[in-house]
């Protein structure tokens, strides 16, 4: 074994081999016996700032059968033209479509996005990274709601303003609940309340739904049945709603009237609850007595004459509480011999008003009632039952209570008294009221 030596590169030549090498660094030659080329190292630096390390260029060529193996890149990439990022090259044409070769390295061009660079009129690059769902993303724009992409910190991007359909204008999806009235939703209010117009299922509030609308209603058992504790109308039960509350009410026809079927306290009409039920009684007096002019059965004992036209004392002056004294009034129940206006000659009459209700049944003072010899009804009034009666009405006057007297006809209408009266036989003589 011979050894050779010179200033540039120790060569060894072993079991019959020489080895021939350059003085100029790490370069490459060809072995003159097996035609392999020699291994090389490069460290570069380009323009774009891309250091790159090569352990080999070109081929290594068998010159047994004459062919080459391509060296790999130091990117991993094929070396051979046209070549990836990291392989020598002496033009641009040695490398792939879209790189360039800058200082003898096939690269990226300067400014390209995808080159973990920020250039101008880029607003982001990550390299790899870059994407469209990627915060960088592949044009080298800011990942942002409403670009049409979904994003690392986005639930949704339909690339619309549109705040109402399945994701929001912030990129989050749709939901009940979000404050905005989408699709399906008949209202949100942003809340979880049930006692306001939007339920927590963005369902608008209504009767039946089992929540209390605070300020609408009163109650909501979840049902329409009007009968039991809180109405069809969410609303809790009363006389005169019109619905019949089970085991509270007999009738409800939702009204006050007394005298239809349905009366006071929601029950049914009956002979004897003092409500006269149209239609079906001629009276009600409150009880079911018979002879006090409504009988038992709610008919009428009432003479025919309650029912025949009558005239009417008003005036206050006929009234015993009246006492105007000697010579003043002096009224008297005879034509042409009153000084008063109320007197009609032979007739029915009435009391009403200020003159009393009905005649006294005791003999009054001299000078009462506008008169000199006041006349008071001599014996009781008669009920109802007893029809028109006859009666004697006496005028008191010179100490004696009856100093003259008149037959007259009474009838007890119920609510009030009917007197067929007739002229005085004297003035001044009148027939007086009472309260």
């Amino acid at each position: 074994m011979a050894l050779f030596r010179d200033p540039c590169t120790t060569l060894l030549i072993a079991f019959g081999v020489a080895a021939l090498g350059g003085c100029s660094g790490d370069d490459s030659g060809t072995n003159s016996t097996t035609g392999l080329s020699a291994t090389t190292t490069a460290t570069t630096t380009n323009s774009s700032g891309f250091t790159t390390s090569t352990t080999g260029t070109g081929t290594d060529t068998d010159p047994t059968t004459g062919s080459s193996t391509a060296v790999e890149s130091s990117s991993g990439g094929d070396c051979a033209p046209p070549a990836d990022v990291g392989c020598e090259c002496t033009g641009d044409s040695d490398c792939m479509d879209g790189l360039v070769c800058d200082a003898g390295v096939c690269a990226a061009p300067s400014g390209t996005c995808g080159d973990g660079v920020v250039d101008d009129g880029e607003e982001c690059d990550d390299g790899d990274n870059n994407g469209d769902t990627m915060a960088c993303k592949s044009d080298c724009t800011d990942q942002v709601c409403g670009d049409g992409f979904v994003g690392p910190r986005e639930g949704c991007d339909d690339g619309n303003k549109v705040d109402d359909d399945a994701c929001s204008n912030d990129c989050t999806p749709a939901s009940c609940g979000d404050g905005v009235v989408q699709d399906g939703e008949a209202c949100d209010d942003g809340n979880d309340v049930e006692t306001d117009a939007c339920l927590s299922n963005c369902a608008a509030a209504s009767c039946g739904d089992t929540y209390i609308q605070e300020g609408v209603e009163e109650c909501d058992d979840g049902n329409m049945d009007g009968t039991d504790e809180c109405t069809a109308d969410c609303l809790l039960p009363v006389c005169g709603d019109g619905y019949v509350q089970a085991g509270v009410e007999e009738c409800d026809d939702g009204n006050a009237e007394n005298t239809d079927a349905c009366v006071e306290g929601c029950v049914a009409s009956a002979c004897g609850d003092g409500f006269v039920e149209a239609g079906v009684e001629e009276c009600d007096d409150g009880n079911n007595v018979d002879g006090d002019g409504c009988s038992g059965a709610c008919k009428s004992e009432v003479a025919a004459q309650c029912g025949m036209p009558y005239q009417t004392f008003s005036l206050n002056n006929r009234n015993t509480s009246f006492n105007d004294g000697n010579g003043n009034f002096e009224c008297c129940d005879r034509a042409g011999g009153s000084k008063c206006s109320d007197w009609s000659g032979n007739n029915w009459y009435r009391f009403t008003g200020a003159a009393g209700t009905k005649m006294p049944e005791s003999a009054p003072n001299y000078y009462d009632c506008g008169t000199d010899a006041p006349g008071w009804l001599n014996g009781t009034h008669p009920t109802p039952g007893d029809g028109v009666v006859s009666r004697q009405v006496c005028f008191h006057w010179s100490g004696n209570q009856c100093n003259w007297n008149s037959q007259i006809q009474v009838v007890n209408c119920g609510d009030f008294y009917l007197y067929n009266l007739v002229e005085t036989s004297a003035c001044a003589l009148r027939y007086c009221g009472t309260n």
